[in-house]
């Protein structure tokens, strides 16, 4: 044995004071005084008397009489009367009794270990610690009562301290004393030090205890060390409920939950029969699965092995769904649990405010807060905190308040929830307020707070008290920027459309190297959906690859939708094709997008396809598929698709599929039967619709029933500028003088509100501006004016000559030529492809311009308007000149 310990100099003894005025904090003065000595027996008997009845302040008094008249008092009294302040948890008298040490006439060191005792006992374990390391000498019992208290309080890391210190003072622990220091490496991982202990105890002969042997195992199992602790559990010549238990749950924690259930097996073959313990195990383990009606099944399994549910079983069902988003589920369970007479704890309650605060269900909340508080949970700080979120989140700040003011010792995810209840209603200013609130009662804001406080001031639109309140986080030293608060700021510019900002925040949070996650890139991936953008999509998609995120789901639609808008329908394919799962929204996203680029063919194979894969389709995927139907000439086929929609998918169809059966029928030149349909919508058709129908007018011809939908839209957008104008041409074709005239009247009315034509084109890693009759381009309008001949002679004019954008002989000319001239000037060599986007829909003659180009220039030109993408290549677009 002498070979396992290092033997080290135990500290001096520390003298004991022999005055009572000499004591430190725990002294206290004589109140009474004798001067007849009184008998040491008879002395003992009397303490011992008042003791067991807890009489213990007139034991006091007693031991002031027993000082003045000189006698002692026997050890095993004043253990007594320690015990009895343990019995009472009163640490004042257990103080007094300390003070009066003096008279114990023999002050050995089990008296003091029953002082330490008493310290931790009742609460004070700094007292304990204290007396602990002024003892001149400790036995196994002293370094058991202090580990023990350490234990209790778990300080984990001060029991595995206190450990090395017993070894080094040449005294080692008993198989009592071991579980407690196993406990401990286990909860702080400490798994070397459980690895020696394991080593001690097997060349001190304990490893026949059981219990020992099972705090060994669960140090390996904490530690995640499973094949060692599967390993030592086979070994074992002995298993208990316990040992089961601690394996079991090992599997668990690894997400091995089939395992798990095969050691469940195995566990009843042995003939241990499981309790309730090994039932939460599984079930909670199912529950963090995401896996909530099997974990339901084990339940009502348990109950057929004679185990009744406990609080704990019905909390974690009740936290699984909860948070699992079947929060209906969740609130029925509490329901049940009432019913069966299992009284909820603290986080029952807790679980169950939550799913009332995702369901924003008032009703339900109230009801749950009645029972917190016939419960008497109401002053749970957990309780206390969801009630407040609850409320906020349901808009009712005066109760959140109420229930915030009743909480006493508010901690930081109190004052977060009214915080941000504040801010969910629009009350920044009050927000900030209570921040202040906050810092000046000590609770120090934590990153939600400041992200709250951010995001909440983002959303007002109050841009520079956001990023003041950025900036000071960080710089007050104690609260560090975590992805959440970059994220807040790109969510709030991107709500305001300033998307240049959005991604120059992007990059500033990469160069601070702070990690994006997918809400990052969900959020700044649409801010690249436009043809001049494609190089930051794929900056985008490097950051995805760097952070491993290229197989969530979302982020993966996300990249097929934005790259198919920004002109890179192949790359959209090429992430499709390597998804090993898909759902709808993949689908339906790369069929947008065939569809967006005008490859029907392609998007009604992939529809097939997508049903052969027993992928149902959704309203999304309908609206899609009917504008590739009318891509493709196949209107029989469109109308049949719009049936399917209500007969055989029973999906009430929506605006967006009316607006696009307009479109089937207008694409086909099919205008009565358009007409027809609108007439017949049972819901009242919207802008969409009477644009579709506009566009189809304009492009076959008919006049008539071109100024009827644009008197339409006229109705449904009575400030948009741009039907002004369409009707206004309309008028003047076909001789409507009075209106023409009326139509004038508004134009002059509307003149500040005129939209002038803009496009913009990336060449070199630059974005160039370019509006339309801009006239300080002499260098580029000589080339314009060079094609214009040309450009002239390739087809005719068809249609009525209804634009957008005022002809080039009144407004100059047009941005996208102007774009045209600098993209193919500028370069030595014709450049392979041109993106260019525009804000307005483009014109006839620029339409013929762009396939003109393509043709002599041999190079493809994406050119997204207000209304269509358009591919140009080889002098044929992909709108089929419909747009």
């Amino acid at each position: 044995m002498e070979n396992l310990v290092i033997l080290c100099n135990a500290s001096p003894p520390l003298p004991i004071p022999s005055k009572l005025a000499n004591q430190s904090k725990f002294s206290t003065k004589p109140t009474i005084s004798f001067s007849v000595k009184t008998h040491p027996k008879l002395t003992d008997a009397h303490l011992n008397s008042l003791s067991k009845n807890g009489r213990l302040s007139e034991a006091i008094t007693a031991l002031d009489s027993i000082a003045q008249s000189g006698s002692k008092v026997n050890s095993n009294t004043y253990i007594n009367l320690l015990q009895s302040c343990i019995d009472l948890n009163s640490i004042q008298l257990g103080r007094e009794l300390h003070a009066r040490i003096n008279l114990v006439n023999d002050v050995n060191p089990y008296v003091e270990t029953k002082i330490v005792s008493m310290y931790a006992k009742c609460g004070s374990l700094d007292d304990a610690r204290k007396v602990f390391d002024e003892m001149g000498e400790r036995n196994l019992y002293t370094w058991s009562a202090m580990i023990g208290a350490c234990s209790r309080g778990k300080r984990w890391r001060e029991v595995v301290e206190l450990f090395f210190l017993m070894m080094g003072n040449g005294v080692v622990p008993d198989s009592f004393l071991f579980p407690k220091v196993l406990q401990a490496c286990a909860n702080c991982g400490e798994f070397e030090t459980g690895k020696l202990i394991h080593s001690l105890v097997v060349r001190l002969g304990m490893s026949c205890y059981l219990f020992v042997n099972n705090s060994i195992l669960a140090v390996y199992v904490k530690s995640g060390k499973l094949s060692l602790a599967r390993k030592f559990f086979e070994n074992m010549d002995e298993r208990d409920s316990v040992t089961w238990n601690a394996i079991i749950s090992g599997y668990c924690q690894k997400g091995e939950i089939e395992e798990a259930l095969r050691l469940f097996d195995a566990m009843l073959e042995e003939g241990v029969e499981p309790g309730s313990v090994t039932w939460n195990i599984l079930i909670t383990s199912y529950n963090q699965l995401g896996q909530c009606d099997v974990a339901k099944e084990l339940m009502k399994k348990m109950e057929s092995f004679g185990i009744t549910p406990d609080v704990f079983t019905w909390t974690s069902m009740i936290s699984g769904y909860a948070q699992n988003n079947k929060n209906n589920r969740a609130l029925d369970l509490f329901k049940d649990m009432l019913q069966e007479g299992v009284k909820p704890n603290g986080v029952t309650i807790t679980n169950a405010i939550s799913a009332c605060s995702t369901l924003k269900s008032l009703d339900k909340g109230l009801e749950i807060h009645s029972v917190a508080v016939k419960m008497g949970l109401i002053n749970d700080l957990l309780v206390g905190n969801s009630l407040t979120d609850m409320y906020s989140k349901c808009g009712e700040l005066e109760a959140a308040w109420k229930v915030f003011d009743m909480v006493l010792e508010k901690d930081v995810y109190t004052w977060n929830s009214m915080i941000g209840g504040y801010c969910q209603a629009g009350y920044y200013g009050k927000a900030h307020q209570l921040l202040m609130k906050m810092q000046e009662s000590g609770v120090s804001p934590n990153v939600v707070t400041w992200n709250m406080m951010i995001s909440g001031y983002m959303q007002n639109g109050d841009e520079d008290q956001a990023m003041d309140l950025f900036q000071k986080m960080e710089n007050d030293g104690k609260t560090k920027r975590d992805t959440a608060s970059w994220n807040a700021l790109i969510a709030g510019y991107l709500q305001t459309g300033q998307k240049d900002k959005a991604l120059g925040i992007f990059r500033q949070m990469q160069s601070s190297y702070v990690i994006p996650n997918s809400v990052t890139i969900l959020s700044v991936l649409p801010a690249c959906a436009n043809l001049i953008a494609g190089k930051k999509v794929k900056e985008i998609h490097g950051c995805v690859f760097r952070r491993s995120l290229e197989t969530e789901l979302p982020i993966a639609n996300s990249l097929i939708d934005t790259y198919a808008k920004s002109g890179n329908i192949i790359y959209s394919r090429t992430i499709f094709d390597g998804l090993a799962s898909k759902d709808i929204i993949t689908w339906n996203s790369l069929i947008g997008g065939y569809v967006l680029h005008g490859h029907a063919d392609t998007a009604l194979v992939l529809f097939d396809q997508m049903k052969k894969f027993g992928v149902r389709p959704n309203r999304g995927t309908f609206a899609n598929i009917i504008v590739a139907y009318s891509l493709a000439g196949l209107v029989d086929k469109g109308e049949k698709a719009f049936s399917s929609i209500t007969e055989e998918y029973q999906i009430i169809p929506g605006l967006e599929h009316y607006s696009a059966m307009v479109y089937l029928y207008g694409r086909a030149g099919r205008l009565a039967d358009a007409i027809d349909f609108i007439e017949e919508m049972p819901i009242e058709p919207d802008s969409f619709t009477w644009a579709a129908l506009l566009t189809a007018c304009r492009i076959h011809g008919n006049i008539g029933l071109a100024i009827r939908a644009g008197e339409n839209l006229l109705d449904l957008e009575p400030g948009n500028f741009l039907i002004h104008q369409l009707i206004f041409q309309a008028y003047a074709l076909c001789g409507k003088s009075e209106d023409v005239s009326k139509m004038t009247k508004l134009e002059k009315d509307n003149a500040s509100r005129k939209c002038l034509g803009q496009c913009w084109i990336e060449v070199k890693n630059t974005v160039h501006t370019f509006l339309a009759g801009d006239q300080s381009l002499d260098v580029l309008y000589s080339w314009i004016q060079r094609i214009k001949g040309e450009v002239k002679g390739l087809d005719m004019q068809y249609g009525l000559s209804i634009e957008e954008e005022k002809r080039e002989e009144i407004g100059g000319v047009h941005s996208e030529k102007l774009a045209f001239a600098f993209a193919l000037i500028g370069s030595p060599s014709a450049p392979k492809v041109i993106r260019i986007v525009k804000n307005l829909r483009i014109c006839g003659d620029c339409h013929r311009t762009a396939k003109y180009i393509s043709t002599t220039y041999g190079c493809e030109i994406y050119l997204n308007d207000s209304n269509c993408l358009h591919h140009f290549k080889n002098g044929h677009c992909s709108c089929k000149d419909y747009w």
